[in-house]
């Protein structure tokens, strides 16, 4: 029997990955009688990855460039998602480049065990410069992301979320699209839902991709904001607090706020605000040595931490404001300031 698989790629201005990762979804190690179709949604890109997606289309029949003119990734993926006709769908990110194994492997343990309705793999980090090693490493810490994030996992096992995921077809029959309000956590958000219907979602380490780390903190900080965020939008919108992890750097970012008040209670500053300050930052020199041991640049390795931690921290207090307490709905301005 025929089995359809259609990737997804919704990306905007990927010159220098679509082609490499285009090229490793071609090259996976299907079972016979697997059709394969790719479709690039594209947010109307303007440094020429459109004409490479033409290009390649001239060497693979089965890959589509549909056009995102929304220019946002959720939207991105579901004209993706409409546009397909598959049993399994998988979504790839432009920097992502899956390992041969990857598609399969998620088809054979979803065929496996039908109360797997979600299932992706382990990334790979991959350097563009030093900054983009020490970021990766940071991210692959459980001090960086919390304990129980896909990132720091180091077994197959169930989890809240995985990058790079594939679905069977009936889950979007089932729960529908990604919301396209989000911005940022729309796999949190989608996830989430997965869990609510009754499905599980499941971290496969035997199967890996690549991903471009983001190389500079300056789109470190932007990203970790985004993402405190926008999460707060999903817990509003599921009335539910998904993770527990995410509170802790909310929480962190208060304590810093309350600096001014202990100063005025000595006691108070010294045996509870100085004990929590000093333990943060011995752990934030502990595992910023160990990131210094691989890449030599002082400043990046130390402040990589606090960076995701307290903008990430301050993108959840923005949320609450805007969408807790004022009441807001996401704006076209903050559509545009996503990336």
């Amino acid at each position: 029997m025929e089995t359809i698989v259609s990737v997804v790629i919704p990306c905007k201005n990927e010159i220098l990955y679509i082609e490499e990762c285009i090229r490793a979804i071609f090259k996976s190690e299907l079972s016979e009688g697997t059709t394969l179709n790719v479709f690039v949604a594209d947010g109307m890109s303007e440094d020429g990855t459109r004409d490479k997606v033409k290009e390649l289309i001239t060497e693979f029949p089965n890959l589509n460039l549909l056009d995102n003119e929304m220019e946002i990734t959720p939207h991105g993926f579901n004209i993706g998602v409409k546009a397909a006709d598959f049993d399994y769908l998988q979504r790839v990110d432009a920097r992502h480049i899956i390992s041969t194994n990857y598609i399969q492997t998620c088809i054979e343990y979803i065929e496996n065990d039908k109360s797997i309705w979600c299932a992706g793999g382990r990334l790979e980090n991959s350097y563009v410069n030093n900054t983009a090693k020490i970021i990766a490493e940071a991210m692959s810490t459980s001090f960086g992301m919390g304990i129980g994030n896909f990132r720091t996992l180091q077994k197959t096992g169930f989890t809240d979320t995985v990058t790079s995921p594939m679905y069977p077809k009936f889950v979007f029959e089932k729960i529908g699209y990604f919301d396209e309000r989000l911005i940022r956590n729309q796999d949190d958000d989608f996830n989430y839902r997965v869990q609510k219907a009754g499905g599980k979602i499941l971290f496969i380490h035997e199967i890996f991709l690549k991903y471009y780390v983001r190389a500079s903190l300056k789109n470190l900080r932007r990203q970790f904001y985004q993402y405190g965020y926008w999460k707060v939008f999903v817990n509003k919108k599921h009335k539910s607090i998904t993770t527990l992890r995410q509170l802790a750097p909310m929480f962190f970012v208060l304590f810093l706020f309350l600096t001014p008040v202990t100063l005025l209670i000595p006691k108070l500053f010294l045996y509870v605000f100085m004990p929590i300050l000093m333990l943060y930052i011995l752990l934030v020199f502990i595992f910023g040595s160990r990131l210094l041991k691989k890449s030599k640049n002082v400043l990046t390795s130390l402040f990589v931490y606090p960076t995701m931690h307290i903008t990430y921290g301050l993108g959840y207090l923005s949320g609450i404001i805007d969408f807790i307490l004022l009441n807001k709905t996401p704006s076209d301005k903050q559509k545009r300031l996503s990336r």
